[in-house]
């Protein structure tokens, strides 16, 4: 059946905030495809997640090179979809994609931030999508065997080329974010955008990187707002039989992190968000987007359900200065350094 997207998808709440100095709006909640959406999945299921999004406002769909599984699928499916649904509409999509983690066998594929990984990995999501540019490419790691130069002046190529009309970073520190900056300045192309880890258990771009971002004039999108599953009412009542924290070996340190002082902290957030209206998970997306410097949150969704649920949290976004601090007793600096001391990477 051919799609036909909604016609109140710009009308029906989402609402859109500017990126840093840019006038490129995003979505405040943007829709990532790092899980759910790779070979291994259900191809209509996930087709049903993307129609729902654009349904809804969500016009910035994010990938990368080695999203799936199997690394590359999700590219692979995100083109098919493309084809048969969204490109009639691809105008009003912002479609983003990195490179910088493993990808294919031998010394190029990864993880690297050479340059011939970079444009080598630009040029195979264009093909796998389908398109003929990217919105946005972001360099998806710091490779400390790259010099930053190498590394960013990838980027600058592919942003000259007409590759990609933005270019971003995900996860450098305020100091190589500002080298970076500055790299890019000098050869006259902007810091769109980075990419940080960002969540009530994970608060470490609050110490710099955010005033940075905002001196800088660059926007920020905040990736695992819900910290991997830990925000919602998964792990109220502990860790359920079959959650991937229980079974996935890539996992383990997840399951660490579920230990009785944190399933409290969990369960006393939730008590915040019941009483504002809110399930938790809907809470965890609006804190994340009350500091105006974070242009959208990044999320993902398995099913149309759970990203509805999302969705929900444009309903209530403000916070009161009570609330605010009742949260921040259980969201402390103390879980970055758990959360930053696991293995759990994008």
């Amino acid at each position: 059946m051919t799609y036909t997207p909604s016609p109140t998808r710009y009308t029906n709440g989402m609402q859109y905030r500017k990126t840093g100095n840019s006038g490129l709006v995003l979505p405040l909640i943007s829709l990532g495809l790092w899980q759910n959406f790779g070979g291994v999945d259900n191809f209509e299921n996930g087709r049903a997640v993307l129609r729902h999004a654009f349904d809804n406002g969500i016009t910035h769909f994010d990938l990368a090179n080695n999203y799936g599984p199997p690394a590359g699928s999700a590219e692979e499916n995100f083109g098919r979809w493309m084809a048969k649904d969204f490109a009639p509409y691809r105008n009003e999509l912002i479609i983003s994609s990195k490179a910088g983690w493993n990808m294919w066998p031998g010394p190029y594929g990864g993880p690297t931030g050479t340059k011939k990984h970079l444009i080598a990995s630009c040029n195979d999501s264009l093909r796998k999508m389908g398109l003929d540019y990217l919105d946005i490419f972001y360099s998806h790691r710091v490779d400390p065997d790259t010099p930053l130069e190498e590394t960013i002046g990838a980027l600058v190529q592919i942003h000259k080329q007409g590759k990609a009309l933005y270019v971003g970073i995900s996860s450098y520190s305020p100091e190589l974010t500002r080298q970076a900056a500055k790299i890019l300045a000098d050869e006259k192309v902007p810091l769109f955008i980075h990419q940080p880890n960002y969540s009530m258990f994970n608060r470490w771009i609050e110490n710099g990187l955010l005033d940075l971002l905002g001196e800088l004039g660059t926007g920020c999108i905040g990736f695992s707002p819900l910290a991997q599953g830990m925000l919602t009412s998964k792990y109220l009542n502990g860790i359920p039989e079959g959650a991937r924290a229980n079974n996935e070996k890539s996992s383990a340190a997840m399951s660490a992190m579920l230990n009785e002082e944190n399933l409290h902290k969990i369960r006393s957030l939730n008590a915040i968000a019941e009483r504002r209206g809110q399930t938790l998970a809907q809470m965890a997306i609006a804190w994340v987007l009350r500091d105006k410097r974070v242009t959208s949150a990044l999320i993902g969704a398995r099913t149309v359900d759970q990203l509805d649920d999302s969705l929900q949290a444009l309903n209530k976004l403000e916070f009161s200065a009570e609330e605010l601090a009742e949260i921040d007793l259980y969201a402390t600096e103390g879980n970055v350094d758990l959360w930053k001391s696991s293995s759990i990477i994008k």
